[in-house]
């Protein structure tokens, strides 16, 4: 687990320092501030993420999960099984929300009528 982490780091760390090589006005002065750099954002994809899946979830829930495929983009480290899986109960939220307005389309209005007074 250890280890894993590290060679990630230090992948990171490589990728940062190719940066400057694919964008020029990108600067990267040594290994050691591309290193402290992997780090920030490394500690940043951990926490920010989960936030970002929190306050999302309105989105999430409206485009029936999918919105969670753009943040898994978003952290690359995240296996696409997880995210499967973790989109699944609002599919089948959405689809039993779908079958009782078919079957019951007075749900649909009941709401609207009564703000509607």
């Amino acid at each position: 687990m250890v280890r894993n982490l590290l060679i990630v780091w230090l992948i990171n760390a490589l990728a940062l320092l190719a940066l400057p090589y694919l964008v020029p006005s990108v600067q990267v002065e040594s290994f050691y501030t591309a290193l402290i750099a992997a780090l920030l954002l490394g500690l940043v994809n951990s926490l920010v993420r989960p936030l970002l899946v929190l306050l999302t979830l309105p989105v999430t829930v409206v485009t029936l999960g999918l919105f969670v495929f753009v943040i898994n983009a978003l952290a690359k480290d995240v296996p696409m099984a997880r995210t499967f899986i973790g989109v699944m109960p609002f599919f089948f939220a959405e689809l039993l929300r779908v079958g009782l307005i078919v079957a019951f389309p007075a749900l649909s209005l009941w709401l609207p009528k009564i703000l509607a007074g």
